[in-house]
């Protein structure tokens, strides 16, 4: 009985190892920042994290957990600016992310692209939102615009902070067919 007992609480364990979703938070920049997260009504309060400058920090979040983040600069006014919002395990099962620019399109120190933990090195993603310079088109700005994306995969990387020698968008710059939340993969 006992063996049958803990071969269940393995079994469990795994499946939640499996399913674990998270977001890396990527400091590309010496400034150190801290990480509010805001969940949605209902759902798992998660603690502010501190991101020392060039460092990353994993955070785990509960499956089914809808939320944002935003990062505060060491020495800023606690004051909400470009977000990473996510839900985990929404429709279908899937993630929907995306960079929403609505709070404060002024932000250019904060939160910068989110995209697939998968897709981390690859010099071109397919499934991304934000940009690297604001503004761009692949952020969201207003209510109900087509951008939040969608994935199978629940880790997910959050760059913020500023990209070094970056000052303006690229001239010319390609955009890679998404997955916008439109009902197809």
């Amino acid at each position: 009985m006992h063996f049958a007992s803990t071969l269940a609480a393995v079994a469990f364990s795994a499946a939640t190892l499996v399913s674990a979703n998270s977001m890396t938070f990527v400091n590309l920049d010496d400034t150190k920042r801290t990480v509010y997260v805001t969940p949605t009504v209902g759902h798992a309060h998660i603690n502010p994290i501190e991101l020392e400058g060039r460092c990353e920090v994993k955070v785990e979040f509960p499956h089914g957990w809808i939320g944002n983040a935003y990062t505060v600069s060491e020495g800023k006014e606690n004051v909400p600016g470009m977000l990473a919002e996510v839900t985990f395990q929404g429709w279908n099962d899937l993630t929907y992310y995306d960079v929403s620019a609505i709070v404060d399109p002024t932000d250019h120190d904060g939160v910068k692209e989110m995209y697939p933990a998968s897709q981390a090195g690859a010099e071109v993603k397919s499934s991304f939102s934000g940009c690297k310079i604001f503004p761009c088109p692949t952020a969201y700005y207003l209510p109900d615009d087509i951008q939040t994306v969608s994935t199978d995969e629940t880790d997910l990387i959050v760059t913020v902070g500023n990209y070094g020698g970056l000052e303006r968008r690229e001239e010319g710059s390609t955009y890679h067919p998404r997955n916008f939340v439109l009902g197809k993969l």
